[in-house]
């Protein structure tokens, strides 16, 4: 997102103290970074005046965390602060990014559209959904400008190789390492998976947009099962990923593929990474680093 970003806006990058900036090296001396505590609201009360645009993009949990009270703390009471800050100001657009997969819930229907009802079953989809009524309200009551971006399942070059996130990358350094995958259930669960690419593009469209709408699906629309996605990474790379099935977790659902429709029709934007390319380039990029 910085990549893309900075060569048309001055950006600033807000991030934890003593983070890797391996992913940003090529381009830090063209942007400004500031470290410090996302829940200490002192660290970053300066920045939101200068801004034009707030990307939030800060969390500090996963779907697999079960832990509520941490959730609300560390995520949505800073989160609020600075919203009370936004009030004052009026001046900056917030870009919350937040859970396609996981804010929705259990829906009988596909591809899931913005208008459909939210009822998340994990609470790091409960706290991405209560920021986003938060942005609502203050944009009823105080006139806080914001769009929401709910994103599928992510993936591609930079994603950090850790072994709680990111089924593509996740396949990818267990193929690489010669280690079987686990997978939880069957492998039927079925998700659309987007390249990071397409979804920096689809955000740097939100910036500027002026259209009525406050909430896009960011999504390829594609639906593939876990299976298809252990089959394709098989494919692509010429090696066989090993699996271990496990039982399955009560908070995946077992189907969940967005819409893409809106993001398309206002923003002028469409995924363009074929999932196949998508893999091949990151096994790659894997295998350099």
């Amino acid at each position: 997102l910085v990549e893309r970003l900075h060569q048309e806006y001055r950006v600033t990058v807000f991030d934890k103290k003593y983070f890797s900036r391996k992913n940003i090296l090529p381009f830090a001396d063209k942007i400004d970074i500031i470290e410090g505590d996302f829940q200490n609201c002192d660290d970053w009360l300066d920045l939101v005046p200068q801004a034009d645009y707030l990307i939030h993009l800060a969390w500090s949990t996963l779907p697999a965390n079960i832990n509520a009270v941490y959730d609300i703390e560390s995520n949505v009471v800073p989160t609020v602060k600075l919203l009370d800050v936004l009030k004052e100001t009026r001046h900056a657009q917030l870009i919350f990014i937040s859970s396609g997969g996981t804010v929705y819930g259990k829906k009988e229907r596909s591809p899931i559209s913005e208008c459909e009802g939210t009822s998340p079953i994990c609470s790091y989809g409960l706290t991405k959904l209560m920021v986003e009524k938060h942005l609502y309200l203050y944009n009823h009551l105080y006139g806080v400008d914001y769009r929401i971006a709910r994103l599928s399942n992510p993936y591609g070059e930079r994603q950090g190789n850790i072994k709680t996130q990111g089924l593509i990358t996740t396949g990818l350094v267990h193929l690489i390492n010669s280690k079987p995958m686990v997978v939880w259930g069957d492998g039927t669960v079925v998700r659309d998976y987007i390249h990071i690419r397409d979804v920096v593009e689809c955000i740097a469209r939100m910036l500027p947009y002026s259209g009525p709408e406050r909430v896009f699906n960011v999504s390829s629309a594609v639906g593939c099962s876990v299976n298809d996605i252990i089959d394709t990474i098989s494919r692509v790379t010429g090696k066989k990923l090993e699996t271990h099935y496990e039982k399955g977790r009560k908070f995946d659902i077992k189907e969940n593929i967005l819409s893409n429709v809106l993001a398309k029709n206002e923003l002028g934007w469409q995924p363009t990474v074929k999932l196949e390319d998508g893999i091949l380039s990151l096994y790659n990029y894997l295998l350099k680093s």
